[in-house]
């Protein structure tokens, strides 16, 4: 076994995860930084036109732009790249985008810097949360998705106090400093890019047999072969799911009809879902323009902005945090309900809050207090669903031959809902005023009945299980079957694996690569396997 070979079990899925989480940091850096280098004086003194509220908008959601275009991309070619070339690929666009913006001294630059920056955070975007769900087991594979967000939102808590300490200074440190501190992410990535495999499951469906059986052979740990019987039944499970899926594939006006066994369509749009949902919770309006918010409609200065948006970045961090504790333990249906009650009644409060300010009704600095608190709790009921459960649930959702597509049909829907909210922000509240924080209110409670009726469970479930939910369940609603709505896994969906493996198994027994007595220690190993799980 050669050096990049040698890390196997708990190690391996570290290394990956450290692949992951270090690409989903660049993208929260990204997402916190340019919010301080808006508002640098030196800044606005090199690129005057930002002053104005439609350059500024374009300025920041090019990159979310960028990233729509390479989510797109990664939705065409992703399957016929792999996971590891994808983000490989993202990191290079990273790099060069970052180094354009660092050297800008005119506008058109630093624009075309953002959307090569945004493209590769497309790709990696779509493909990190795949690729590790694709490589965990079942009852930590939320947690490990939700650590590399919550890297995200490091980072972004990073950039935050980043651009307030570099407020004292002044200068183009100020501002070239933290554009060009990005970089030391892909030093991470390309390091331990080096020492992790490609996902079984995308081996299996380029039917590349061998090499899928020895990664998870090297997932598995604790010394196993590709003999072991717990390696075999993890194996024949998805093979055979990929089989099936095979085997019912219809014709594309089937899939767009909705006629199709797996429900592809109706599983894209629930992925895309929880993307959209995330973004026009209105977080992209506070993560760019918190500072310029908080001068604008609050009336503080700019120190204090600075001070406050870092403040609220820690927050946003600590909630982070929380939610790898409770992702696995509620599951993906209450996170976001109750995701979308607190979210919507924290812009309620602030939208009252600034009205009677604006109005003279009450004092505008306790208003302002109040509307900031309301800001930071936002921040914590968001940390604890919408900015989490998303990129798990799209990450699950699908179908192994849609899984890529899905996930980044999904990612494109939050890159381009960001680059609307992030667009209009500035001229929504230079407009509106108080009531532009209303719709958002009304936009988030509008998310808990579409999350009630409509979203399946997937915590606790295999990968495999959730072509289950689907061709058994083919209808939209599902909020009165408690097999979909529950935590805990349904003992159907452990009896369908039981078939599947029974069935690929079987092949094996009559083409003569398994004996009778090896079907036995697979189905055996899987039971013992699967109890551990639960």
């Amino acid at each position: 076994m050669g050096l990049f070979n040698s890390l196997t079990g708990n190690w391996l899925v570290a290394c990956i995860t450290v692949v992951n989480a270090a690409s989903m940091s660049w993208f929260g850096y990204d997402q916190g930084v340019f919010s301080g280098v808006l508002i640098s004086s030196d800044f606005k003194h090199w690129f005057p036109e930002t002053n104005k509220a439609n350059i500024s908008g374009i300025t920041s959601s090019c990159f979310s732009l960028g990233a729509f275009c390479g989510a797109i991309f990664a939705f065409t070619l992703g399957d016929k790249l792999g996971r590891k070339k994808t983000i490989a690929l993202g990191l290079v666009c990273n790099a060069v985008g970052a180094i354009l913006q660092i050297v800008a001294w005119h506008l058109p630059q630093m624009i075309i810097g953002r959307v090569i920056n945004g493209f590769g955070m497309g790709l990696t975007s779509s493909t990190c949360p795949v690729y590790q769900a694709e490589c965990s087991r079942p009852g930590v594979r939320g947690k490990l998705v939700v650590v590399q967000s919550v890297c995200n939102t490091a980072a972004f808590c990073l950039a935050n106090w980043m651009n307030y300490g570099l407020y004292f200074s002044g200068g183009a440190l100020q501002w070239r400093f933290p554009l060009g501190f990005q970089l030391i992410f892909p030093v991470f990535v390309t390091a331990a890019l080096l020492f992790v495999p490609e996902s079984p499951r995308w081996l299996l469906l380029q039917d590349r047999h061998d090499e899928a059986l020895a990664v998870i052979a090297r997932l598995e740990g604790k010394g196993a072969t590709v003999h072991d019987d717990a390696v075999t039944a993890e194996f024949l499970s998805i093979r055979t799911a990929l089989q099936h899926e095979r085997k019912d594939r219809p014709p594309f006006r089937d899939i767009v009809r909705f006629r199709d066994r797996q429900q592809n369509l109706r599983r894209l749009l629930l992925s895309c879902g929880t993307q959209f949902m995330q973004q026009f919770s209105g977080v992209n309006a506070l993560g760019y323009y918190l500072p310029t918010l908080l001068q604008q409609s609050v009336g503080f200065d700019e120190q204090m902005s600075r001070l406050m948006t870092g403040v609220n970045g820690t927050i946003y961090l600590g909630a982070a945090l929380c939610c790898i504790l409770i992702i696995d333990r509620f599951g993906r249906r209450k996170m976001m309900l109750y995701g979308a009650t607190t979210m919507g009644a924290c812009y309620l409060v602030a939208a009252m809050c600034l009205r009677a300010a604006q109005a003279g009704q009450a004092d505008q600095k306790q208003m302002g207090n109040v509307t900031t608190a309301m800001f930071f709790l936002y921040y914590f009921f968001y940390g604890t669903s919408f900015a989490k459960v998303p990129w798990v649930y799209n990450s699950e959702v699908n179908s192994l031959g849609w899984r890529t597509r899905g996930a980044a049909a999904a990612t494109a829907t939050n890159w381009m809902g960001g680059f609307i909210v992030t667009q209009f922000t500035k001229v929504g509240v230079d407009n509106l005023k108080w009531g532009f924080y209303l719709i958002f209110a009304v936009i988030c409670w509008a998310y808990f009945p579409v999350v009630f009726f409509l979203y399946p469970e997937t915590s606790r479930r295999t990968l495999e299980d959730m072509d289950e939910i689907f061709m058994a369940n083919p209808g939209p609603i599902v909020f009165h079957k408690p097999e979909l709505t529950q935590r805990r896994r349904p003992q159907a969906f452990i009896d369908a694996e039981a078939r599947r493996i029974g069935e690929g198994a079987a092949e094996e027994v009559e083409i003569g690569v398994l004996d009778k007595e090896a079907l036995d220690r697979a189905k055996a190993a899987h039971q013992q396997q699967k109890g551990g799980d639960a």
